[in-house]
């Protein structure tokens, strides 16, 4: 049987996560397969991006594209630009592209455009929110590609309901959580925890980066009072992203979040990260990911955000959205911290076991 050559797009860290499964799985069955990672940069900060690699076990990328950071429209244009010559070089058999970000609907258009068949990964998750671009990008994905994989039921659901042919649908699972799980035990290695001086339960941790939340100073202001609040019973640890401490600087939030007891920190490399939330007593964040893997993790995860696209997350685990009023936040966290709340039965979703990854490339070799 001939190899399908299959090109893996990845542009932004949570992309880095998903592709690393799917490749280690292709590399596998490399009868099957000849996979190759393109990066197109969209993330190009080395503590956003290199560090990832290495954490995941990732090789250099095949292609980089190095498109670096500008506006969602020229972002996803240069993408567009660098990457047009490369499939048209390699002539893959299939562009695999993952989540939501410019790099994703870019590379998707340009296959699109070409005849060259696209597979989205992590297809149908709907926030209803169209005032964010990953949920436009999201659709505009799903409604041009020609396989879906999808992480839930949900989004099955969404994508039947936006007249999307059932035969292009795939219930494969969650390969966030393949990444997670496979790394979870390499993790206990890091010793993040000892040098931040933090006990497992005993700290809380942060991560912000969505523009709604840290680029308007009065949202980020009431944000950043609640965590002072919460400060005061359960230390914070932020590892913060280069553009969040770009606008904390800006608004002169640093020596208040400080002093409170919100420790700032660089961003974390994969392996450091997973041993320090996965020790957490509660996570406050605005990302998607964190969401899926709290939920595995049985962690407690408030969602600083009005809207999910992972709804399961909350009908299943452990997650709540609580926006970004402050009065909000800090309930929250009290419920968590006090035990006010009342108890949650979280489970894992249906399929989120690790397999994911085997289950695309079943699917990919089916199709042909």
């Amino acid at each position: 049987m001939r190899r399908l050559k299959i090109l893996l797009i990845a542009g932004a860290r949570p992309n880095f996560m998903k592709v690393a499964p799917i490749y280690s799985e292709m590399k596998r069955r490399a009868d099957e397969f000849e996979p190759l990672i393109v990066h197109t940069g969209q993330h190009y900060d080395a503590s956003m991006s290199d560090a990832f690699f290495n954490d995941l076990g990732l090789p250099e990328p095949d292609i980089h594209l190095g498109v670096g950071s500008a506006s969602h429209a020229v972002q996803t244009a240069r993408i567009m630009t660098e990457f047009e010559p490369v499939v048209l070089e390699q002539k893959p058999d299939w562009v695999l592209v993952v989540g939501d970000v410019n790099s994703t609907i870019a590379c998707a258009l340009v296959c699109a455009k070409l005849g060259v068949k696209v597979a989205h990964v992590e297809a149908g998750l709907r926030s209803r929110d169209r005032s964010m671009p990953e949920e436009i990008n999201r659709i505009l994905t799903d409604a041009i590609s020609d396989l879906l994989f999808t992480t839930s039921q949900d989004a099955d659901e969404n994508l039947k309901a936006e007249g999307v042919s059932p035969d292009k649908i795939r219930f494969v699972g969650n390969v966030m959580i393949d990444s997670l799980l496979e790394h979870l035990k390499l993790a206990e290695d890091s010793a993040i925890r000892q040098q931040l001086g933090v006990n497992e339960g005993g700290y809380g941790v942060l991560t912000l980066h969505r523009p709604s939340n840290v680029d308007d100073p009065d949202v980020f202001r009431g944000i950043a009072n609640a965590l002072v609040e919460i400060a005061k019973k359960l230390r914070i640890i932020f590892p913060v992203h280069p553009r969040t401490r770009g606008r904390i600087e800006e608004f002169g939030l640093a020596d208040e979040l400080s002093r409170a007891g919100v420790q700032m920190i660089e961003p974390l490399g994969y392996l450091d990260f997973i041993r320090l939330y996965s020790g957490a007593r509660l996570i406050l964040t605005d990302s998607g990911g964190l969401q899926e893997e709290t939920t595995v993790l049985g962690i407690p995860c408030i969602t600083l955000r009005n809207n999910t696209e992972r709804p399961v997350t909350i009908e299943l685990g452990t997650n709540v959205l609580v926006g970004t009023d402050p009065d909000k936040i800090i309930r929250a966290a009290n419920d968590v911290l006090e035990g006010t709340g009342g108890e949650r039965q979280s489970s894992i979703p249906p399929l989120w076991d690790g397999r994911a990854a085997s289950r695309i490339c079943d699917e990919l070799v089916q199709v042909q």
